[in-house]
């Protein structure tokens, strides 16, 4: 019985819960940055490139694939090595992108944060700063 009831401690802590939020936060988060990545930004890569799709990128190292194969069926040929390094393109595109939402939507969280704590006045000392600091008032009129 104690282990239910320190695992149920555990499982409605404030961390757990948060944590909990930020991984379903972030999974929808990831599937917004994935459409800005094929419905945004590989569109203007594609009109400067002239390719839309990096995900059939790749080089025949072993093996005979004919020329315009896609990706899939050119790895289902026997006897070959194909070194695809269109997805990881799309993927590290993909990152890149979150990674600069991130540290912006982070840098402006900062700012409001800096602004609101200067904003803010100044906190009066608790109850127990006051006594402290009249008992050490007293004891310095002693010395």
């Amino acid at each position: 019985m104690g282990f239910l009831k320190e695992f149920k401690e555990f499982a409605i802590k404030g961390n757990v819960m948060d944590l909990a939020v930020g991984v379903i936060i972030g999974a929808a988060f990831g599937k917004i940055i994935d459409s800005i990545v094929k419905d945004l930004v590989m569109p203007l890569v594609s009109a400067v490139i002239g390719q839309p799709d990096f995900s059939n990128l790749y080089v025949v190292l072993k093996g005979d694939v004919p020329a315009g194969t896609p990706l899939a069926e050119a790895q289902k040929i026997k006897d070959t090595a194909i070194f695809a390094y269109g997805n990881f393109i799309t993927v590290a595109i993909n990152f890149l992108l979150l990674a600069l939402v991130i540290f912006i939507m982070v840098k402006a969280i900062n700012a409001m944060k800096r602004k609101e704590e200067a904003v803010a006045p100044p906190k009066a000392p608790s109850s127990t700063e006051v006594l402290l600091t009249e008992i050490r008032d007293e004891l310095k009129k002693k010395n």
